[in-house]
Parts: structure tokens; sequence; C-alpha cells
């Protein structure tokens, strides 16, 4: 079986999180919450994501995703 990599940086994938079968490691999740959303590196981050996602969410399967926001009252 093929070791799993990091969507972004390709490094073997030993903690972080999974997104439909595609792993973010630790350390890009990390960098990707503290980055400035109007950075480059952001920006990398973010096409990382959408070239490695873009296909499974695209299928026309209907996604049940939570809605995380808090709730303003």
């Amino acid at each position: 079986m093929k070791k799993q990599t990091c969507i972004i940086c390709r490094k073997p994938l030993n903690d972080g999180i999974i997104l439909y079968g595609r792993g973010i490691c630790s350390n890009c999740e990390q960098k990707l919450i503290s980055t400035d959303m109007k950075t480059d590196f952001y920006n990398h981050y973010n096409e990382c994501i959408k070239r490695n996602l873009s296909q499974l969410l695209l299928r026309g399967e209907e996604n049940n995703w939570q809605n995380y926001r808090s709730e303003e009252h």
C-alpha cells in the first residue's frame, strides 16, 4: 500500500487531517491557519487544496457538511 503524502508539501503524512481521503500534514495545517489570507503562501495552500479536492467535489454527489460557524444571538 502506498504511503499517503501531504497534498501541500508532499512529505509523508504521519499526522494531520484527512479531507475526502486526501491528507494535509499538521505542519501545513498550522501554517494555513496562521497565514494571512493576503499572502502568496495562503494562495499557494489554497491552490493545492483546490487542485487535489476539486475532482472529488465535482462528481455530483450530495455532500452532507456540517456548518461549524458559531451562531450569533
